[in-house]
């Protein structure tokens, strides 16, 4: 595992190479947001936002989302994959939003992973993005470098979290997750990790690094 000394390179590193981070899901409240990244699960967020203008359009609030027919709400996320699911996952929590909180998201992470297609990664993004509450987001990226970094020796998204929560100082929190989203677009890439124009290569742990 690493020093607190090598946390603090990384981060640094990290900050540098990319100072200016936030959530590429398109939103104008913390209802379409949540709407937003449960859509994005198994999609990009190019995709994501191809959709959700015409769907917050057409359906700009809980009540109304509860309130569509959910064959109209199918045909619009179609093309973010699973839609039949995502479907009915997003109405059943606007649902739940309208009628067991006024239409209003909850503001914790215990009151958000009760609400119905809402996982802890999904409600970390809304506390982060839309509250400005530290969270620490696990997507595939973070879980994949924080792996290769040495990090975590967790494969469980959950453990993952809690592991970076305990390393990390709070303040980098909510920055960390998106610079690692960021930093595995563009160079530590799953199949084929573009080590060579790796500025953390000497502090990763990853066998199979090379230059």
């Amino acid at each position: 595992m690493k020093t607190e000394k090598e946390i603090e390179q990384i981060c640094e590193i990290l900050r540098t190479a990319y100072s200016d981070v936030k959530t590429q899901l398109d939103y104008d409240t913390p209802f379409q947001l949540l709407i937003a990244t449960i859509l994005s699960a198994q999609c990009t967020d190019k995709q994501v936002n191809a959709v959700t203008p015409v769907l917050f359009d057409r359906f700009p609030t809980p009540d109304a989302l509860a309130a569509a027919p959910l064959a109209e709400i199918e045909s619009l996320i179609h093309s973010t994959g699973f839609f039949r699911n995502k479907a009915k996952n997003i109405q059943a929590c606007a649902r739940t939003v309208a009628e067991d909180h006024d239409a209003v998201i909850p503001q914790n992470l215990e009151g958000l992973i009760q609400l119905p297609g809402v996982g802890r990664k999904t409600a970390n993004v809304v506390l982060s993005a839309a509250f400005g509450q530290p969270a620490v987001v696990v997507d595939t990226h973070v879980k994949r470098i924080s792996h290769r970094l040495g990090l975590t020796r967790h494969s469980d998204p959950t453990k993952i979290e809690f592991d970076l929560m305990e390393i990390l100082p709070k303040s980098e929190w909510n920055g960390f997750g998106l610079r690692l989203i960021y930093f595995g677009r563009e160079i530590c890439i799953a199949r084929k990790p573009k080590c060579t124009v790796c500025p953390l290569f000497d502090l990763c742990e990853y066998p199979d690094k090379h230059r």
